[in-house]
């Protein structure tokens, strides 16, 4: 490998582009560095990789970068937020911090890579696209040396967002469900998009504006057919075409889970981005590199597929149900208990309990199942909480164990059961794990 004494820090390193940009970079040769949110997040995703912790939300203006660019020779930012998480997320990371950051790379003679989006543009339809058409122009207009690379529909090795929707999508067995089938999308395969990253690097790229994207548009249903051959799924028996209608109510949930911390890939946005179509223009860039990006299917042909791609297809799939579930079934006890209360108490009362204390512990352990069934639907708790109820079950089973051992043998099996939610709390805990 050949040495590059070239310093680049990647924003947003440890995310489903930058991960890539970062491995592909450090494999030229380049020394980089990365920056993001969360530095265990990093190092899970980018084990010995230099790391420094910042957040685009609070880099707003130039003086907050300069020391985040000593030594620094380039940036490259592959940062980016779908839809406001809170309000104004979008303006501050996608144009505020890039209007900071460029100024303050151009005052220094530093080069940026702004990894953007294919329809990105003043007067696009989501405000996602306009917030990064807004960035773009700052960066232009900063007169510092830059690239503002446009990709469309990014497939890589992992998933995310999109990409991690189409597979989901594809891991539904016997049905291949899709609403939109004919909204049209150009894809780019993550080697052409980090080899053009490297390319600017390198001054092999002039500096300036391409669309990142294959030839041809393909059919969104198209591409899912794609994605399922890839996975290797066996063919859909049937394709149910979904009507535009039902996109409305399904984003509002969406919606309305992102207010709890949830990043669905149904939002609003994302199914508006994919109403307007994922296009772009290929021919700047191939004017100047002389060659496309490739197709949808050679990119499938280029990664390779197994069990643990379709494993993580399917477990995408059942989790949101897997946390519904739980939700449901911990909120349930706890209402039951309170409703119940003489009865539950009557249990404790037949083992020598008196009644105060009997119907002291039902109350607390019928609000303690409460509080676990709603902090699981809130997305920063919502691992711990599973834990959490592993934890509160394996106590109800050693307590009923020494208070009312002959439940073991209950025909209902009241105990019993409580192991398959030990599991399914356990395993969504894993499923929860984001990168």
């Amino acid at each position: 490998m050949a040495v590059n004494t070239k310093r680049i820090l990647v924003l947003g390193a440890y995310g489903f582009i930058g991960a890539e940009v970062v491995r592909a970079l450090q494999a030229a040769g380049f020394a980089v560095a990365g920056l993001g949110r969360c530095a265990e997040q990093a190092a899970r995703v980018l084990p010995g990789a230099p790391f420094a912790r910042g957040d685009l939300r609070h880099l707003l203006q130039p003086e907050d970068w300069m020391p985040l660019l000593q030594g620094v020779d380039a940036v490259v930012n592959c940062a980016g937020v779908l839809q406001d998480m809170t309000p104004g997320e979008l303006e501050a990371v996608h144009h505020t911090a890039v209007t900071a950051l460029a100024a303050a790379c151009a005052d220094r003679g530093i080069k940026v890579v702004q990894v953007s989006a294919a329809g990105a543009a003043p007067h696009a339809a989501t405000e996602f696209m306009r917030s990064k058409a807004r960035g773009d122009a700052a960066l232009r207009a900063s007169g510092a040396a830059a690239w503002i690379l446009k990709p469309g529909l990014v497939i890589g090795q992992g998933a995310f967002g999109g990409t991690r929707l189409l597979r989901m999508l594809a891991a539904v067995p016997l049905v291949q469900p899709v609403a939109l089938a004919k909204a049209p999308v150009q894809c780019i395969g993550m080697a052409d998009l980090a080899a053009a990253v490297a390319a600017a690097l390198n001054g092999v790229l002039p500096p300036g504006t391409y669309d990142l994207v294959e030839d041809q548009p393909h059919s969104l249903e198209e591409v899912l057919a794609e994605t399922r051959s890839w996975l290797g799924f066996t063919s859909a028996r049937m394709v149910l075409r979904l009507p535009g209608w039902l996109l409305r109510p399904v984003a509002a949930g969406a919606d309305a889970l992102g207010r709890l911390g949830w990043r669905s890939p149904l939002r609003s946005t994302a199914i508006a981005e994919i109403q307007s179509g994922v296009r772009g223009d290929p021919e700047p860039c191939r004017a100047v590199t002389g060659r496309g990006m490739a197709t949808l299917p050679s990119i499938y042909r280029s990664l390779p597929a197994g069990r643990e791609q379709r494993l993580d297809a399917q477990m995408a799939l059942v989790m949101p149900f897997a946390v519904a579930v739980l939700s449901l079934f911990w909120l349930a006890s706890g209402l039951i208990g309170l409703w119940q209360l003489e009865a539950a108490a009557n249990v404790l009362m037949a083992e020598g309990w008196s009644i105060f204390p009997a119907k002291t512990s039902v109350v607390f352990w019928s609000f303690a199942d409460i509080a676990l069934g709603l902090a699981v639907l809130w997305r920063p708790w919502a691992a711990r909480a599973c834990l959490g109820m592993a934890a509160v079950s394996l106590v109800y089973l050693m307590s009923a164990s020494v208070a009312a051992p002959q439940l073991w043998a209950d025909p209902l099996g009241p105990l019993v059961k409580v192991l398959p939610g030990i599991l399914l709390a356990l395993m969504t805990h894993q499923l929860l794990e984001e990168r």
